[in-house]
């Protein structure tokens, strides 16, 4: 599993209490953060060089792309290029939210890399194309996430700002479209408002995961196994921990350096 930073660990934390048995290996691209303003092409530069460094270091038996603009940028490509499966968590996302909204007149909120790439009109036009989707790209929100900032008021009025044209809108489903803002879903949902059912990415994708294990013959079959879990960061070591198990909890006591080919 992977993603450009923090946010994947909420996607890692769905994954190990629906799956507690299996062995996980995480790795976050602290050196080369945030992936929303880069191109799509370099996000699928560094894309395959973390799925080649984790298939060929660990003997992956599945790939999960726990960001949303890696998965935007290179879904297509890992799938194509890998010897193992590969989840994203883009789809299982617009399921949910489909399913969540009364009205068919719901929003995607993500980064800018992520909206820009109309994946997610695609992915819902593919599902349900009468739907009334709003796109609205939320730069900011992954920088304060990944110094720690989920809460108070710049983060606050960040949030209203961004997100106004939504309220106007009146949807009654948000899609979360980026797996850093579960940890901004307090702030969120007190800004559009308590009646916009909010859709968590992460446990969609953590779902879907265990149906195509499942249906593939993945899983581990000892449920009493408890599985080892090994965290990687190609930035500060000790500044991943540190805030690392904060998000994510006890499994995350200590992380590794991982250096990538290419910095850009």
């Amino acid at each position: 599993m992977f993603d450009s930073g923090f946010g994947g660990l909420t996607v890692a934390r769905a994954t190990i209490d629906l799956l507690p048995q299996e062995d996980l290996v995480y790795l976050g691209d602290t050196a080369r953060y945030p992936y929303g303003p880069r191109s799509l092409d370099q996000v699928t530069a560094f894309s395959l060089e973390i799925a080649e460094h984790l298939v060929d270091r660990y003997d992956i038996k599945l790939l999960v792309v726990a960001c949303n603009t890696a998965t935007a940028a290179a879904l297509d490509v890992l799938e194509k290029t890998l010897p193992v499966p590969v989840v994203g968590v883009i789809e299982p996302g617009v399921r949910s939210v489909i399913r969540a909204s009364r009205s068919g007149r719901f929003a995607v909120i993500g980064t800018v890399g992520t909206i820009g790439s109309g994946a997610y009109d695609r992915a819902v036009a593919s599902v349900k194309p009468e739907a009334d989707i709003l796109t609205c790209a939320c730069p900011g929100f992954v920088e304060f996430i990944e110094r720690g900032v989920t809460t108070g008021p710049e983060i606050t009025l960040l949030a209203r700002r961004l997100l106004a044209p939504l309220v106007e809108a009146e949807i009654d489903a948000l899609l979360l479209g980026c797996t850093h803002y579960p940890y901004l879903a307090r702030v969120i949902a007190d800004v559009v408002g308590r009646r916009v059912v909010l859709v968590s990415s992460a446990d969609e994708t953590a779902f879907a995961l265990a149906d195509l294990m499942q249906r593939l013959g993945l899983i581990e079959g000892d449920r009493s196994r408890l599985g080892r879990h090994e965290f990687i960061s190609s930035g500060d070591v000790r500044s991943f921990t540190r805030l690392g198990s904060r998000l994510l909890g006890p499994e995350l006591v200590d992380a590794t350096l991982w250096r990538p080919p290419s910095r850009w």
